[in-house]
């Protein structure tokens, strides 16, 4: 079983920002890929953002295009999620997802059935 282990979120005002990270203690490869996901109560799990390890290929859903940067630290194993103008509609928990298959497509990061270990997650909670 890999650790894949999160930090960061709380609750803050809209227009604020946070940043989650998630490190695993196993090293990843070229295209695997690493995601964010986000669960808000009553709706679905829903992809956020991700990359692969040799960042050629990063995504993001259009809702946080321009306000979230997915970025990562591949000498820490660690994985980033830059959160700034912060909107009500944010507000979910959010849960760092590993890979162990290539992904360069949007549809392949976007399926959370692609990734095989999952944190734990963190909640995010945005007040208008």
């Amino acid at each position: 079983q890999v650790q894949v282990v999160q930090s960061g979120g709380g609750s803050v005002q809209a227009g604020d920002s946070l940043r989650l990270s998630c490190t695993t203690a196993r090293r990843t490869y070229s295209h695997y890929p690493m995601a964010w996901f986000r669960q808000a109560p009553e709706k679905e799990r829903e992809f956020v953002a991700g990359l692969d390890w040799s960042a050629a290929y990063s995504h993001y859903v259009d809702s946080v295009k321009g306000r979230f940067t997915v970025s990562r630290d591949n000498a820490k194993n660690t994985m980033f999620l830059q959160m700034d103008s912060l909107k009500a509609e944010d507000t979910a928990v959010y849960y760092c997802a590993l890979g162990s298959t290539s992904a360069t497509s949007y549809q392949t990061f976007a399926r959370a059935e692609n990734y095989e270990y999952w944190g734990k997650g963190t909640q995010v909670t945005v007040s208008s």
